[in-house]
């Protein structure tokens, strides 16, 4: 019989549920019932991503291998990708953010350093608009990951509040990781820096504490299924096929809502969702949505409130 060796063996005390101590294991059917204003059963927001993707990366910064955009890939500089990423940032955007606010959905939208320094109209224009800004790295060409130094990433996550409070007057309270993507201690770094809720862990259909040894944030899940990347690009589901999910999805949580309260963030890239053939997906899908009972459109930092009030008063 095989024995173990020291190195390889698992660890001698593990609390339920994942092997980190970020937040604590929670079955939905044990928690007390969650309640939104008005005791509106389902919160809907989107979230609106604008990362650039730079054409001469830092020498030393991570990103992904095959990133979404363009055609097969082609030796740097990718034009293709490249330019076809920042049709968002020049023209999808715009298509997104009206879609939303005919609908009577406010927008949250996540900016990252270089989109908050070279696209100053654009970041007006948002603020103008009533949007939320949310943080988002520094590009997405440069992802967090647990290679990082803890004084790098605390320099990222820095730089990216600190610029996005210097060209809006106001900090950031919530994050999304570039490309969701995070080090072992990325909550604990938000929450040192004083952001209220991040984004990135889709592990739920209510908001949740999480605990750090450097203070207390809520997650704010986002709904991976029918995010706009994963469904359409990644998983090449059809645009009937994706209108279907959101509608289905939606219906659902708004009837599961009516015992204990959800909320529904979809994630949304003006460079995919923006194009002039898919938006009307997207706008027959918030159609139907919004002609359900006791829908509350909110942007995430409402939202994050409103739990905040329910489950701690």
């Amino acid at each position: 019989m095989l024995k173990l060796s020291a190195r390889c063996a698992m660890p001698a005390e593990r609390s339920s549920g994942m092997d980190h101590s970020h937040y604590s294991y929670s079955p939905l059917p044990t928690r007390a019932p969650l309640v939104w204003p008005e005791n509106k059963p389902l919160a809907l927001g989107a979230l609106v991503l604008l990362e650039h993707y730079e054409w001469e990366p830092p020498t030393d910064a991570y990103s992904l291998r095959n990133a979404s955009g363009g055609l097969i890939k082609l030796p740097a500089p990718d034009y293709v990708q490249l330019t076809h990423r920042e049709y968002g940032h020049r023209v999808g955007v715009f298509r997104l953010l009206d879609t939303l606010e005919h609908h009577g959905i406010p927008a949250t939208v996540a900016v990252d350093k270089v989109t908050a320094i070279h696209y100053p109209w654009l970041v007006d224009h948002l603020m103008q608009r009533g949007c939320e800004l949310v943080g988002h790295g520094v590009a997405a060409s440069q992802i967090i990951t647990s290679k990082l130094s803890k004084e790098a990433e605390v320099e990222i996550i820095g730089n990216s509040l600190d610029t996005l409070e210097k060209v809006t007057g106001a900090r950031p309270s919530g994050w999304f990781s570039p490309e969701g993507v995070e080090s072992q201690r990325t909550p604990e770094l938000l929450a040192a820096a004083g952001v209220s809720y991040v984004c990135d862990w889709p592990n739920d259909e209510q908001p949740y504490k999480m605990t750090t040894p450097l203070g207390d944030l809520i997650s704010l899940p986002l709904f991976l299924e029918v995010d706009d990347e994963f469904a359409l690009w990644h998983r090449r589901a059809s645009l009937a096929s994706w209108e279907s999910m959101i509608v289905a999805a939606a219906s659902r949580l708004h009837l599961d809502g009516q015992t204990s309260a959800r909320h529904m963030m979809l994630t949304l890239r003006p460079w995919l969702t923006g194009q002039p053939f898919r938006i009307r997906s997207l706008d027959r899908s918030l159609s139907q949505i919004m002609q359900l009972e006791g829908i509350w459109a909110a942007q995430g930092n409402a939202i994050v409130q409103a739990f905040r009030e329910s489950q701690f008063g």
